[in-house]
């Protein structure tokens, strides 16, 4: 059964008259979380605006400094396996004097916690005269290897992990049984329309119900991203670019896609966005400071083709210089939820940054977020309100009740009410504001 209703929310106690609404068709939420990350559900804003958050740095997660990586190990990927998390990335050197890249490989770390990393010798791979190494592949694909876990329900045990690589002629798809020993599903690309090099990546998107890639593409000699979907992982329907609404063409150099664990209905993206007519202001070696400077920002689909993207940073550079020069910044596709540090939090989300590229010793910083907490509907200390769109949810079964979560963070002054409404804009009894706890 369906219960239609719209929500009042206060950032603090404002007094107000309801108004007829106008005749809308209700969107049906069920159970499920909404975030203010777009206007989707959003009708009218009184004195209150959606405020983009932003990660706040903790400590370096890992420095890529073991024997088969370098100052630029690159296109980090951490993804969640159980109890276990894992992280791989591009293990790769530049020789500044030689102007040349001496290797690539795929590289690997691990944690129990998504804060603290281990690199486990695999004696897969030899790398200069040594099997000492956390390689798990070279070859094709090497140079922006990204997997995920395949959580298809008609995923074949043989092939729980998979990936997309770059090589000749476009992206190959690759498997593998356990995330470790990996092998090329197909002899030939499966994906051949883009610009490959970039973290391209695909996954099983759960709420559609088939696999969703994002890659990069060139339009009018700008970076973008391009997207395909396939019901096997192996034939793709033809790439075409995403659309960005309302925002400027602007270098998108990586796209690091989620579908958000906790509204997986959700796309987010964390798009490094670069600015090759920028350099850094100070280089350890000026002869080396290439231009282009980049920063990260937050991105969001209903669909994965039509994109909200907030053009204000959500990770900046900041006071850190070793972020400033060339292709730092990169955002790792992944996100976690690790433990606050202090006692009684909640858990927090968990974001990962590459810092100090090219220059060395390459670096993976951790940057934590409020959950759920990219975009928040923000009022001054006078006051404010939001009205959401007529929605339609599930009734609980049984005499359980029907509950409305709010993730909410407000000052010791600030508080939150709410209040529900009729399709004709009319308060219910038992949900007014009159009768509504301030939250604080």
């Amino acid at each position: 059964m369906r219960s239609c209703l719209r929500l009042w929310s206060f950032a603090l106690c404002c007094l107000f008259s309801a108004v007829p609404m106008i005749a809308e068709e209700p969107a049906h939420i069920g159970t499920r979380r909404e975030l203010f990350v777009d206007d989707w559900m959003i009708h009218s804003l009184d004195n209150a605006r959606q405020e983009l958050h932003h990660p706040q740095p903790q400590e370096i997660a890992i420095t890529y400094d073991g024997p088969a990586e370098g100052n630029i190990s690159y296109y980090v990927r951490i993804l969640k396996d159980g109890d276990k998390y894992r992280m791989y990335y591009r293990g790769a050197h530049y020789d500044w004097e030689k102007s040349k890249t001496t290797h690539q490989v795929v590289c690997y770390a691990e944690s129990d916690d998504a804060i603290h990393w281990t690199r486990p010798e695999l004696g897969l791979f030899e790398f200069n005269g040594s099997k000492q190494n956390n390689i798990v592949w070279m070859g094709t694909g090497a140079h922006n290897f990204s997997p995920f876990l395949d959580t298809n329900p008609a995923c074949k045990p043989d092939e729980k992990f998979k990936a997309l690589g770059s090589g000749k002629g476009g992206l190959y798809a690759f498997s593998s049984a356990d995330g470790i020993h990996w092998k090329l599903m197909h002899d030939k690309p499966v994906i051949t329309k883009g610009a490959f090099d970039s973290q391209n990546l695909a996954f099983w998107d759960e709420h559609r119900g088939r696999y969703v890639d994002f890659h990069r593409g060139f339009t009018n000699k700008v970076r973008a991203i391009m997207t395909c979907t396939s019901d096997d992982y192996l034939t793709w329907t033809a790439p075409k670019f995403i659309d960005i609404k309302d925002s400027p063409a602007q270098h998108l150099y990586t796209n690091a896609t989620i579908a958000y664990p906790r509204a997986p209905h959700l796309f987010l993206a964390f798009p490094k966005r670069f600015v090759p007519s920028r350099k850094a202001a100070w280089h350890p070696d000026p002869a080396h400071n290439h231009p282009g400077v980049s920063d990260g920002v937050l991105m969001t689909s209903r669909d994965g083709n039509t994109w909200k993207r907030w053009d204000e940073a959500f990770l900046r550079p900041g006071q850190n210089r070793e972020r400033w020069w060339q292709r730092n910044n990169h955002i790792a596709w992944g996100i976690t939820t690790t433990p606050s540090p202090l006692p009684g939090h909640v858990p927090e989300l968990s974001l990962y940054a590459i810092e100090n590229y090219y220059v060395g010793p390459c670096r993976l910083r951790r940057f934590t977020l409020r959950q759920d907490g990219f975009v928040s509907i923000n009022a001054p200390y006078t006051g404010g309100e939001m009205t959401t769109r007529l929605i339609t949810f599930d009734k609980s079964k049984g005499k359980a009740p029907v509950e409305l979560e709010l993730n909410l963070a407000t000052s010791a002054a600030g508080s939150v009410q709410y209040e529900l409404l009729d399709e004709s804009g009319e308060p219910i009894p038992g949900f007014t504001l009159k009768e509504s706890e301030e939250f604080y």
